[in-house]
């Protein structure tokens, strides 16, 4: 009699996938790093006797206000993207990545317009703690925004060539994962470093 080969049991899925364990590393690192930029300013803002000095030129609310609305508006289209290939519709899914990546560029765009005219009325990183605190936390977010914007032109090229499906869109989630927590931390500065 011939003995019966039972496959062992599928293995069951982790609990979390090594991708998004990978993020979660990731953006508890990132927000790590700007606790301690955020931690910075609050300490020579609130330890200054006028903030932003005399000398300096003040900070451009309304052109930054509207380029606020724009960077929050472009997690709009990357959820669109995500929740479309979740569905197993993968027809828009490249043209929503390709508009949040256009609108995370305007965004950097405007932000380093800003930049140069602020240089010009004589905000610099040499300005004292005030200009230093400013381009270090605000720069490093446009670090951050730059490398997302990346990101997103590559998943884009990806999803124009049909790479993502219902069952394989790991880098599409996880690229819109940071796209949001981009868009957070943005929520977080503006306040903060334009309004307080």
């Amino acid at each position: 009699m011939r003995r019966r080969v039972v496959p062992p049991p599928p293995a069951e899925a982790p609990p979390v996938s090594n991708t998004r364990l990978a993020m979660i590393v990731l953006i508890t690192g990132e927000s790590m790093l700007f606790a301690g930029l955020i931690g910075m300013y609050l300490v020579f803002r609130l330890s200054a006797r006028a903030w932003p000095p005399a000398d300096l030129p003040r900070l451009p609310l309304g052109l930054t206000t509207l380029n606020t609305v724009v960077l929050l508006a472009s997690a709009v289209p990357v959820g669109r993207a995500l929740g479309a290939i979740r569905r197993g519709e993968s027809g828009s899914v490249a043209r929503q990545v390709e508009l949040t990546a256009v609108l995370g560029a305007v965004f950097l765009a405007v932000q380093g317009a800003e930049w140069t005219r602020l240089v010009r009325h004589g905000l610099t990183l040499g300005s004292g703690t005030y200009g230093a605190s400013f381009y270090v936390l605000i720069g490093c977010h446009a670090l951050h925004v730059l490398a997302a914007v990346t990101w997103l032109s590559i998943v884009a090229l990806l999803a124009r060539r049909g790479v993502f499906t219902r069952a394989r869109h790991a880098a599409l989630e996880m690229c819109a994962i940071y796209w949001y927590f981009v868009c957070g931390l943005w929520a977080v500065l503006f306040p903060l470093v334009y309004l307080y």
